[in-house]
């Protein structure tokens, strides 16, 4: 349902890149390879570049919310005009490559995911998710496998501020808690791919209880992102490595940061207030290196 309209459309294309395939994900490769060179291009050229028709591109251009090929030169071109970043390396990860060819590319790929999920944020999505969850009395967090490790976080997070949230990550637990919710709860799921059967069950279920959901995926089309009231997207494109989740959990963790950000500066007074008594009750225990019992 509601989601961000990003005007980095380069960021755009490197988040969806791996839902793509055929003729489509070629054109994307085509522009991806040299975007400040492709904004210059006229249709056929770029056609036969990406070894596909004109009226490929054409849908290219309409699957991404652009009226035609004009709008796509001119949303690159404005790519252009505000990048201003030193070159990275490309490409994948090989086999053969050394390890200090392995460090700078798992770098720049997870610095490219944090940048490209900051410009595809929409503010003003942000803004009713942290509506939402300011007004809630309880929060349910679902996620599985690595996006379970980024719930937990996130959980982690609610309950230093004094907020009611319970991370999810086991299906038969997070349907029963997802049948009790009620309509003022949120329910908060995350998935990369947006089409993990475990966490759209849990969302379907808190949705039919009443409750508002929350998806932070990656996937605009995504099962995921069409069963949410509210869908904030991530920009990462994982390597030849994907089981790693690398790229993609760094890309989580920024927008679950600026939901946790944003909602402690609207409860400003509580939220400093329960950081420091969660503090004390961690930091003064005997035992504890600044605590009591310390020598």
């Amino acid at each position: 349902m509601s989601s961000g309209n990003a005007p980095n459309i380069t960021a755009r294309l490197r988040g969806r890149l791996d839902q793509l395939t055929g003729a489509q994900r070629r054109i994307a490769e085509a522009i991806l390879e040299a975007p400040a060179e492709r904004s210059n291009l006229p249709i056929a050229q770029l056609a036969d570049i990406a070894q596909a028709s004109q009226s490929s591109v054409i849908r290219f251009c309409k699957s991404l919310g652009l009226p035609g090929y004009p709008e796509l030169k001119l949303a690159l071109a404005a790519d252009k005009a505000v990048r201003n970043r030193p070159e990275e390396p490309q490409g994948d990860i090989a086999a053969g490559d050394d390890l200090r060819s392995v460090v700078r590319k798992i770098t720049a790929l997870d610095a490219q995911a944090v940048r490209d999920t900051s410009d595809l944020l929409d503010i003003e999505i942000l803004e009713q998710v942290i509506d939402a969850l300011a007004a809630a009395s309880r929060t349910d967090v679902y996620g599985v496998g690595a996006s379970a490790i980024v719930g937990a976080d996130f959980a982690q997070k609610m309950t230093r501020i004094g907020r009611v949230a319970v991370n999810y990550g086991d299906a038969h637990l997070g349907l029963t808690s997802a049948a009790l919710l009620k309509r003022g709860d949120v329910a908060l799921a995350i998935s990369h791919s947006g089409s993990t059967a475990d966490t759209l069950d849990m969302v379907r279920t808190a949705h039919d209880a009443g409750a508002t959901t929350i998806a932070v995926t990656n996937n605009a089309g995504s099962p995921l992102a069409a069963e949410a009231d509210l869908t904030l997207l991530t920009a990462a494109r994982e390597s030849v490595f994907r089981s790693g989740a690398t790229a993609s959990r760094l890309a989580q963790l920024v927008v679950i940061d600026c939901i946790f950000v944003g909602l402690a500066q609207r409860t400003f007074a509580a939220s400093q207030q329960a950081l420091e008594v969660t503090l004390r009750a961690v930091r003064d225990r005997p035992g504890h290196p600044q605590g009591r019992g310390s020598t």
